[in-house]
């Protein structure tokens, strides 16, 4: 089920208040659309808050592969997952963004979907799972009518059509436009 609205807002705001690494990685996925896998295996160096559009890079690593080429990608940050960044940078004692989850070899996204997931129902006491944050996120761009072939750039969904494989896709200044767009269009008008 996608997660958004006054639920996504509940969310957020017991991220910040619980404001841990468990918190951020939530954060992170919830105004990105991420995978969890993506987000938990980041490193600190992919995260990008010197550009003048603060951004994560999702690209493979030794310890975490990607699901597909359309995977690798850039995603601005703001609201909620720009905080869960800066928490992450200002409080890294590792090259891995969260080092609970991983090591040298591999990243435990099984690991991280338990703990988030069992936050989440705990939170919301409904069956929110941490996929949902990600569904919320295409729906929230869809809302404010974002090209599709924008979304699909954003989450790294595979491309549906051949006319999409040509050119290098939206750049940084247009995909943070519209993921602006999705992240005041939730925080100014709440849906249940």
């Amino acid at each position: 089920t996608p997660v958004k609205g006054k639920l996504l807002k509940r969310i957020q705001d017991a991220c910040q208040t619980v404001d841990d690494d468990v918190r951020w990685l939530v954060a992170l996925i919830s105004d990105t659309g991420m995978r969890l896998g993506e987000a938990a295996g980041l490193l600190v160096n992919d995260i990008d808050l010197t550009h003048p559009i603060p951004h994560v890079t999702i690209r493979p690593h030794s310890h975490r592969t990607l699901k597909t080429t359309s995977s690798h990608r850039v995603i601005p940050l703001c609201g909620s997952a720009l905080w869960a960044a800066k928490r992450i940078v200002e409080s890294s004692a590792s090259h891995f963004c969260f080092p609970r989850y991983n090591t040298t070899e591999s990243t435990n996204a099984n690991s991280a979907s338990a703990t988030c997931n069992k936050w989440l129902k705990a939170i919301t006491k409904q069956q929110v799972v941490i996929h949902g944050l990600r569904h919320g996120m295409r729906d929230r761009l869809r809302d404010v009518d974002s090209p599709t072939e924008l979304i699909d750039q954003i989450g790294g969904w595979s491309l549906q059509s051949i006319g999409q494989n040509y050119g290098n896709g939206f750049n940084l200044d247009t995909l943070s436009k519209w993921l602006n767009k999705a992240c005041t269009y939730h925080s100014t008008f709440q849906q249940a």
